[in-house]
């Protein structure tokens, strides 16, 4: 194993980017909604942020609290939990980054899909950076079949729930976010398309504007 990859994991790139652009800083309280095995998390843990994280599969909870034991031994186990994210146990409005990685695009429907933004959403402070990846319809408009709502077939023959550029502007605005970054999509050859949402919860000040 690298270095690199010793040091980071398999942390998503478009993450990876926010902490290069000094959006994610250490003192930080981190919340990953839909944890997994904490691809996500390996640098986080290894610099001592406070990390924290729930998934509904209680394996690669039991594995991610193995991780954080060997990374952030002063880590309490109970930081990461074996619960849905739209259940969660977490307070509302305690972290200052939720990530949402590979997660919104499982949704069943459309009610699913606002039960799991709403239960990410909630544990955000204001003024936090909400930091999401999805699958979305857009650039592959026409290489999607819709089923029923947002639920559509891909062109690798898989089921997703897929957001469109109107429909995560919409979304931003109902929160009541900012944009920090345009909507930025990859077209996985033409198989998926994956769109980065990056948002601060409330309104900036010109202070954060200028710092970001």
């Amino acid at each position: 194993m690298s270095t690199l990859e010793t040091l980071f994991g398999q942390i998503d790139i478009y993450l990876f980017d926010q902490l290069l652009r000094g959006r994610i800083v250490p003192g930080m309280r981190i919340f990953d909604a839909g944890c997994g095995y904490g691809r996500n998390l390996v640098y986080l843990l290894r610099e001592g942020y406070e990390v924290f994280g729930v998934d509904s599969d209680a394996k690669a909870i039991g594995s991610l609290r193995g991780l954080s034991t060997s990374l952030a031994p002063d880590l309490p186990p109970g930081n990461f939990r074996a619960e849905t994210i739209e259940s969660a146990s977490f307070p509302d409005a305690f972290a200052d980054v939720v990530i949402s990685s590979a997660v919104l695009h499982f949704a069943r429907d459309d009610a699913h899909f606002a039960s799991i933004l709403h239960g990410t959403w909630r544990v955000l402070k204001a003024g936090g950076l909400f930091f999401c990846r999805l699958a979305s319809s857009i650039g592959m408009e026409d290489q999607v079949t819709r089923i029923a709502g947002q639920r559509f077939v891909l062109p690798d023959h898989s089921e997703r729930y897929l957001v469109n550029q109107g429909l995560l502007l919409r979304l931003t605005d109902e929160l009541g976010g900012q944009l920090l970054d345009p909507l930025k999509t990859t077209i996985v050859q033409n198989q998926r398309a994956m769109t980065t949402w990056v948002v601060r919860k409330g309104r900036m000040t010109c202070a954060q504007d200028s710092l970001d």
